[in-house]
């Protein structure tokens, strides 16, 4: 809370420097703005940079590794009784009648007491080593924020080039987010590569990418038996393609046919309503796609697949019909239905501005030239945008694989090497977030597993979209 109202009243500190600035800008050129080098907004913008900027830095510093340093010099400064001793924290509110009704010896109730005494000063410690980092970076924010106020205030001469140094200030701010933006991306991927490398060192590549039994377990002791789990990824692998490809096939024609809609026989007033609409499914929550399929679509499959099955039995294909009764709420149909449902307004929105980048002057061509509009649309919009689309389908199957909610709410945890939609069956992102649920330590083949896998899944994401890049950079019409 303090550091939020540091922040607010250095907002209020920059725009008084602000409009103090402007206003020695023009006190300096005579009250004649066309004097001036930059506008007068650029001068007081300068001065207000230099007043906040610093400062607002320090601030969150600050409230990033306050905590750290208040660590530190805790530890440093531990009581010998907290050093060599366990803790017990509930025998310390124990009073002495009820220490001597436990059984508890008076040496024992005055190590108690010690331990009481040393708990308190630790805490009085603890708040005055907190108060004291608190306060002093308030402090040191409040000159830092002063000082360069009275270090830009006097440059703001009518020729000083205050447009100048505000958009070098800008630039600073884009070149290091940018910087920012790759060392994260190069962190998540050399952590990923360093997990991965200490799980394939207790798994074997080969029989982690090509086996066909998932069963991660690892042995809590020695003679545990079948204390060897299997890492073979395939099933998780033909579980995550199965989905995403029920889940194309919903969203792809679907999308697709309603961005053609949309885009070339929907009027104004219809495109302007229905547009909105089917674009709010983009803003559901994937959580309420998961309870959608598990509380709607998956008892409506299961009900409609058990008396198709009691139509059959007794018939030529009573086996149909009795495995057909046995479907449950969760399968991989449900989820993969669901998953496209929630990809519709993916794929329709891409579509359709890829379809309306079409230039107009090929559809007149194509009228002038006596082809109908379905004509038009088939053999000239649609050739044209082609290779956006194909972009836009890859970048849907790379959303797809990535979806967990869903599976895990509808499609079940148990891995099977399947091309049944019936069944149930689980994915790669679903095993990442089974193996990291919980207390987990990293150094078991188990739960580095999840590095695996996530290691793979990044591969097959990357180079998705390399190939829809690839594809719209090779087949892209350039049109005047």
């Amino acid at each position: 809370m303090l550091t939020w109202l540091s922040l607010l009243f250095l907002a209020l500190f920059s725009g008084i420097a602000f409009m103090l600035g402007k206003r020695r800008a023009v006190a300096n050129a005579g009250g004649a703005k066309r004097v001036l080098h930059s506008l007068p907004g650029y001068y007081g913008s300068y001065a207000a940079l230099w007043a906040g900027a610093p400062a607002a830095l320090l601030l969150l510093l600050g409230a990033m590794f306050g905590d750290r340093v208040e660590d530190a010099m805790l530890q440093a400064q531990r009581p010998a009784i907290l050093q060599t001793q366990d803790v017990d924290r509930q025998a310390v509110f124990f009073s002495d009648a009820q220490a001597i009704a436990q059984g508890i010896s008076p040496s024992e109730i005055a190590y108690e007491g010690e331990l009481k005494v040393a708990l308190d000063a630790k805490v009085a410690e603890a708040r005055r080593i907190d108060a004291l980092i608190r306060y002093s970076v308030l402090g040191l924010a409040g000159v830092v924020a002063l000082a360069g106020f009275l270090l830009a205030f006097p440059r703001l001469s009518a020729d000083f080039r205050a447009r100048n140094k505000v958009e070098g200030w800008v630039g600073g701010l884009l070149m290091t987010c940018s910087i920012l933006a790759v060392l994260t991306t190069l962190g998540i991927v050399l952590s990923l590569v360093w997990e991965s490398w200490r799980f394939f060192q207790s798994v074997s590549p080969l029989s982690f990418l090509l086996g066909t039994e998932w069963s991660p377990q690892i042995a809590m002791r020695e003679d545990q038996v079948a204390s060897e789990g299997a890492f073979g990824a395939v099933p998780l692998f033909a579980g995550t393609f199965l989905i995403m490809m029920i889940a194309m096939a919903v969203a792809a024609p679907v999308g697709l046919y309603s961005a053609i809609y949309l885009s070339e026989y929907a009027s104004r007033p219809v495109r302007s309503t229905i547009k909105p609409l089917l674009e709010i499914l983009a803003g559901v929550p994937t959580v309420v796609y998961g309870f959608f399929a598990a509380l709607t679509v998956g008892p409506l499959f299961r009900a409609g697949f058990n008396a198709l099955g009691a139509t059959m039995i007794g018939g030529p294909l009573d086996g149909v019909g009795q495995y057909l009764m046995e479907v449950q709420n969760q399968m991989a149909l449900v989820a993969g239905v669901v998953m496209g449902i929630m990809l519709i307004p993916f794929v329709s929105s891409l579509s359709d501005d890829i379809i309306n980048a079409v230039p107009q002057a090929l559809r007149d061509g194509s009228y002038a030239m006596g082809a109908t509009k379905s004509e038009t649309v088939k053999k000239v919009v649609l050739p044209a945008a082609l290779p956006g689309i194909m972009a836009a389908m890859l970048l849907a199957v790379s959303r797809a694989v990535g979806e967990t909610m869903i599976v895990t709410m509808a499609a079940g945890l148990q891995a099977k090497l399947t091309a049944n939609p019936l069944d149930t069956v689980t994915t790669v992102t679903v095993q990442i977030v089974t193996l990291l649920t919980g207390d987990q330590e990293f150094d078991s083949p188990k739960t580095l597993a999840a590095f695996g896998l996530g290691l793979t899944l990044f591969v097959v994401t990357l180079g998705l979209n390399i190939i829809a890049l690839r594809i719209v950079q090779k087949y892209r019409e350039q049109y005047d």
